[in-house]
């Protein structure tokens, strides 16, 4: 095991949006397909539930109702009902959305981030290098970088814990795993969220700025939530890289190609690992959870 402390996993999605598949996987099918926007419910012993995004929500609707940001829902159409939403999923976990104490933000995409409000006691976790990339951006450069400000609260920087801590080498933040194990994980350092190696964050930068992955493991079987380090399993599985033309939204091409191949090898090196795609609607189908835990 490379994580220390189990927790509890539960994985669903709030909306999808649409769009051709060979955008995000060379060689697809021109036909649009659905993109679940994904997010986790995780449930830590100590330090209780949180989030790992938090899919879409209506009032990613409002932000877009109007010119530039309407640009980003014509781009990617999307579909959504109130019963999509996290808090309708967290109700059929029995949880509230008071109960959440924590949102981890991979990053800040309008799919990741638009229902955040939604969880007024929470705090928010993510790398400081993910959010300075987008916070200044004017209009029309914020919706080319996916990034809907009106998404965040007003008291959203008073709220954030960032992840200030330098990365840890996996020496030190997964002692208590084998060092055959841990030289063969593809990624160098990590970020030890809760200080405990319950959850390892993971820099997967490429596809955003300062995009972050989350390791961890349930009593069942260990996890890497890697965000949009790809869009759907067959990526890694076949090794199909996105179109070009995907390269358009990026943050650094090379960074996102880097980061890929370490994807491929993770699945290779460790297949036992269960790689979960943010947008990934095999994914969604085989561990979605509909209110079950992992």
């Amino acid at each position: 095991m490379l994580t220390s402390i189990p927790v509890k996993l539960y994985i669903g999605a709030a909306g999808y949006c649409t769009h051709p598949e060979f955008l995000t996987l060379r060689g697809g099918s021109v036909k649009p397909v659905p993109f679940p926007a994904g997010f986790a419910c995780i449930i830590h012993p100590v330090h209780g539930a949180m989030l790992l995004d938090t899919g879409y929500s209506s009032r990613f609707f409002e932000e877009t109702a109007h010119l530039p940001n309407a640009l980003y829902r014509h781009i990617t159409p999307v579909v959504y009902q109130q019963g999509d939403s996290a808090v309708q999923f967290l109700e059929r976990i029995g949880l509230q959305a008071r109960d959440i104490r924590y949102v981890i933000l991979s990053h800040f995409h309008g799919d990741h981030i638009a229902g955040v409000r939604d969880f007024p006691e929470a705090q928010f976790v993510y790398l400081p290098q993910a959010y300075e990339a987008v916070r200044s951006l004017g209009p029309i450069a914020a919706v080319k970088a996916g990034f809907l400000a009106g998404l965040l609260p007003d008291d959203f920087t008073q709220r954030s814990l960032l992840v200030n801590q330098e990365p840890k080498p996996w020496t030190e933040a997964a002692a208590h795993a084998d060092t055959e194990l841990l030289q063969r994980f593809p990624w160098n350092e990590v970020y030890d969220l809760f200080g405990d190696g319950s959850l390892l964050g993971v820099d997967v930068s490429g596809h955003a700025e300062g995009m972050m992955g989350l390791l961890l493991r349930t009593e069942q079987h260990s996890y890497f939530l890697c965000a949009d380090a790809v869009w759907s399993s067959r990526a890694f599985r076949e090794q199909r890289r996105p179109h070009p033309l995907a390269g358009i939204i990026m943050s650094d091409r090379q960074e996102y190609r880097r980061n890929f191949d370490k994807l491929v090898q993770l699945h290779r090196q460790f297949p036992e690992i269960r790689i979960v795609p943010s947008h990934c609607q095999e994914v969604l189908s085989a561990w979605g959870t509909g209110g079950s835990e992992l």
